[in-house]
């Protein structure tokens, strides 16, 4: 009897396996190899390898979307370079349209403020963001449009109770008193198909009702065609559209919270059924999100370390038995190795985006781009996790490389871990896939011909439906 299935894929090579064709029937693998009269919907891969569809689990996607409209600074070290970027951009906007720019690196004029914007950017309202996200800077023009006080806890105010142009993570505030237009998604989402990407994690802290009717709206119209899971604060409702995730713990070391204080907000997400997920970019971070959890009862399952930037050896075996997974970003030794080797005392230059010593703990590690604030491919972050070197090829922590298998795995559902599966198709899987042209021991050189999302294809060329 001849079976129809809704997808079969031909002509293509898959790792560990001597068939060169599959089939998806309800969003799942439902045949490997398949016979010449098996009857549907048919794709040539023209020999590329098919492999699992990546995930993206620590992603910003209406900051990344935004950020692909904007003018980039990256590179920009000087004042002059500053300066001939960002007049460089204002010359070819229409007169008084806002200029947006992000990632500013402090090295090259110090912490702006309106004043000095206005030497460079005076005709037009102008909002800079540095390198890390936390910060806006806002020439004249940008706060007048800001409006009179009361203000947000982080604008930065002088002696006169002037703001200075300074304005610390506070982007929903300001998001609402500049009323601007939040980003299509459609860009981002095609990009994110050229990629291999079939599945996502936003992971901004502040997510709430706001942000999920966006981000589901963008998925209800295919703008964002990839799986969504959404991370955020405790009002953050569900809904068909994405998975609710994690409750996202943020905390600065200038805003010290008590250990009970964010011990509290475990317990709401346990009331919710929901796991923890904490912002960890230092020593002093990881610390009190373990002494939380501990005074919360401990880790469950499903909590998480997200970057995990800097992880002493000593604390790896607390880690491992707390039984959380670490988000990381290996695609950072590549984007900021280089500003890490000039600016990280050397003895914890070890420290930094751990890998293999995680993986050898028996620690589960998943990997995102923490896009926009790095590189959104993810093939730079699988290739930085096996050689760690920098963007000028300087090696950074190479006791910390892992094999092209687990490389791959960092980006699979479930993340990497000793003993796991490799990242190859299997029955039963989840229909998401992409087909990729040349190949490592387990994978490709990420040159992507097709993204598969349960069983609906997109070409990546322009992107179209099949």
């Amino acid at each position: 009897m001849t079976k129809r299935f809704d997808l079969i894929v031909r002509n293509a090579r898959l790792i560990g396996s001597d068939a060169t064709s599959l089939a998806i029937s309800n969003g799942r693998i439902a045949a490997i190899g398949c016979p010449a009269d098996t009857h549907g919907p048919e794709l040539d891969a023209k020999g590329a390898t098919a492999i699992p569809g990546l995930v993206d689990h620590h992603i910003h996607l209406l900051a990344t979307a935004a950020w692909m409209q904007s003018t980039n600074l990256a590179g920009a070290l000087t004042k002059q370079a500053l300066a001939d970027r960002l007049r460089g951009a204002a010359a070819i906007k229409p007169a008084g349209e806002w200029l947006r720019a992000t990632g500013y690196d402090e090295r090259a004029a110090g912490l702006l403020d309106a004043a000095v914007i206005d030497q460079w950017v005076g005709d037009r309202p102008t909002r800079i963001q540095d390198r890390t996200g936390a910060l806006w800077m806002l020439n004249s023009a940008a706060l007048a449009l800001m409006g009179d006080a009361p203000y947000h806890g982080g604008v930065e105010t002088g002696a006169d109770g002037v703001p200075t142009g300074r304005l610390w993570r506070c982007d929903d505030w300001l998001r609402q008193r500049l009323a601007t237009k939040p980003p299509s998604l459609l860009a981002l989402g095609q990009e994110l198909l050229r990629h291999g990407i079939t599945s996502v994690t936003d992971a901004g802290a502040d997510n709430g009702p706001g942000h999920a009717t966006l981000l589901g709206a963008a998925v209800r119209s295919g703008d964002l065609p990839q799986h969504l899971t959404i991370m955020g604060r405790e009002d953050l409702p569900s809904a068909p559209d994405y998975q609710v995730g994690a409750l996202k713990l943020l905390y600065d070391e200038a805003d010290w919270p008590d250990a009970a204080v964010v011990s509290r907000r475990i317990a709401d997400a346990r009331q919710q059924g929901r796991a923890v997920a904490a912002h960890c970019t230092t020593t002093a971070e990881l610390l009190l999100y373990l002494a939380a959890l501990d005074h919360a009862g401990g880790a469950r399952a499903g909590d998480r370390i997200e970057h995990g930037s800097m992880v002493p050896r000593s604390m790896i075996a607390d880690i491992a038995s707390a039984g959380l997974m670490v988000v990381t970003q290996p695609g950072f030794i590549h984007d900021r190795g280089d500003r890490y080797l000039t600016q990280v005392p050397d003895h914890e230059l070890a420290n930094l985006y751990r890998l293999r010593s995680l993986l050898d703990a028996g620690i589960a590690v998943a990997a995102g781009s923490d896009a926009p604030y790095a590189n959104i491919n993810p093939w730079i972050g699988i290739q930085a996790a096996q050689e760690r070197l920098t963007a000028t090829d300087a090696p950074l922590g190479l006791s910390e490389a892992i094999s092209a298998a687990d490389a791959m795995a960092l980006y699979s559902p479930s993340g990497a871990k000793r003993g796991t599966a490799k990242p190859i198709v299997t029955l039963g899987q989840v229909g998401d896939l992409c087909l990729a042209s040349g190949e490592t021991a387990h994978g490709s050189t990420g040159a992507i011909s097709a993204t598969i999302i349960g069983g609906r294809v997109f070409e990546i060329g322009p992107i179209d439906e099949i």
